[in-house]
């Protein structure tokens, strides 16, 4: 595949005396960058403060041009940022009043005295502060900075453009205003009292990038204590886009989940979310294997959460490693490490084999390296077909759930999330490399939030119903 062209912007502070603009500019051609752009942000006699502004192909070619200009006489890199830097500058959203604030009368309203009638309003009844606060379309992003994309542990600080990317995508495609939380404790009895004392803000809990074991006792607790919906997307999210993705994988090869011997490499959030929607979804024979190796219920575990997932998975108990089990799988779905799934394991598997891998950013096995004995693949990359891409789920989920006033969000409706999804794309569009909508498929939002409202409303947890929209 072609490498993508990246573009960063260097500033240089240049001895007019001494520094040389050829050797500068030589440097950076033969470095393998491409010199688009010069502003002048400064001058004086004796020195210029310019910005360059050099296409590249790769990161490596970034790193030396600046190790290279450093070596010319006269020249002083003062600093370098480049398109994705620009755009966190100052932060990524801000926050837009609804209403003008032009006179007293206008401030009177919003602020004091007049707002203390609403105040009152809400104080005798607070269910009210779903019709004159933020509540109604607000949802709070937490994060202890645990386990963040692949960066795994990070300051809290350093996981904000990460939350504040996820709000963006909340407004963007389901008009939700979200707000990023980057709690200052890992420890889970804080984070559950903190959260828990955020409940009069928001309508809805999104954790994210809460690390394995801590984000399943969060999360359990958080909903048994919480009349809101709160939702794990690194669990759940993955789960249903994989789900929905799968269904209509399965349609392709023409194969029903019910018979499917199913493997699932990565027994952690994601991979224990993904099996008990397989489960729900119907599916009978789903194997878990880690680094023991296939999970069993003859075994005990020490690891949270395994002993439980085995009791109910592997009717057969198979044991061994990957490449063992594997013979005569039908699905394989990776949420583990790359590498872990060879061309040989593939051949072992049923005819028509499905292949999910989708450790990100490198795979458990790269799509050309499957390409050959796979019918169908899908990855968490964006740069390959079929992205299992949490964005196709988490904005609809938390609309449909704000909409209709749900308590929580349960099995029913993210399972009615993933068929909706899968639905998105009609039967004789299906195609291996086309089993997943995109994220910018504006049919999508709206389709997961009617199923979502309906299995609310079906399972008593909706405490209105809307209207079709």
């Amino acid at each position: 595949m072609s490498k993508a062209s990246m573009s960063f912007i260097l500033r240089l502070k240049l001895d007019k005396q001494t520094a040389s603009f050829g050797k500068i500019a030589t440097v950076i051609s033969s470095s393998g960058g491409d010199l688009v752009a010069i502003d002048v942000i400064k001058e004086n006699k004796q020195t210029t403060l310019r910005d360059l502004s050099i296409n590249v192909d790769q990161k490596d070619a970034q790193n030396l041009i600046i190790n290279e200009l450093r070596k010319l006489e006269g020249i002083s890199i003062q600093h370098t940022t480049d398109r994705t830097f620009l755009a966190h500058s100052g932060g990524k959203i801000h926050v837009v009043p609804k209403v003008k604030i032009d006179n007293r009368d206008d401030m009177s309203r919003v602020y004091t005295p007049e707002v203390a009638r609403v105040c009152e309003a809400i104080d005798q009844d607070v269910e009210r502060a779903h019709e004159y606060t933020i509540k109604k379309n607000a949802v709070a992003v937490i994060s202890d900075g645990t386990a963040v994309l692949g960066l795994g542990k990070i300051k809290p600080e350093a996981a904000m453009p990460v939350m504040e990317g996820k709000a963006m995508l909340f407004k963007q495609f389901a008009d939700i205003d979200a707000y990023p939380i980057c709690l200052d404790t890992q420890d889970p009895e804080e984070i559950i009292t903190i959260v828990k004392a955020l409940r009069p803000t928001f309508g809805g809990i999104n954790l994210e990038d809460i690390a394995s074991p801590n984000c399943f006792s969060i999360e359990q607790r958080l909903k048994q204590e919480l009349n809101i919906p709160v939702f794990h997307d690194d669990q759940h999210g993955t789960a249903i886009v994989a789900l929905a993705g799968l269904l209509n994988a399965l349609t392709l090869v023409s194969k029903p989940i019910e018979t499917c011997k199913i493997i699932v490499c990565g027994i952690g959030a994601a991979g224990m979310a993904i099996t008990n929607m397989l489960l729900k979804a119907g599916a009978t024979n789903v194997i878990g294997v880690d680094v023991e190796g296939a999970l069993h219920c003859r075994k005990k575990y020490e690891r949270p959460g395994w002993n439980e997932f085995a009791n109910k998975t592997n009717p057969n108990n198979e044991e061994g490693e990957l490449c063992e089990v594997i013979k005569d799988a039908d699905v394989f779905i990776g949420v583990s490490a790359p590498g872990l799934l060879t061309q040989s394991d593939i051949k072992q598997m049923a005819k028509s084999p499905i292949v999910f891998a989708l450790a990100n950013p490198n795979p458990e096995i790269q799509p050309e390296e499957a390409k050959p004995y796979a019918a169908v693949i899908a990855t968490g990359r964006s740069d390959y077909p079929n992205q299992v891409n949490n964005v196709l789920c988490f904005p609809g989920i938390f609309r449909g759930a704000l909409d209709c006033r749900a308590k929580e969000i349960n099995d029913e409706m993210k399972l009615a999330a993933a068929k909706a999804i899968a639905s998105t794309i009609q039967e004789d569009e299906l195609d291996a490399e086309y089993i997943i909508p995109s994220v910018f498929n504006r049919e999508v939002v709206p389709s997961i939030r009617q199923a979502v409202i309906n299995a609310a409303i079906t399972t008593g947890v909706a405490q209105i119903e809307p209207d079709s929209h």
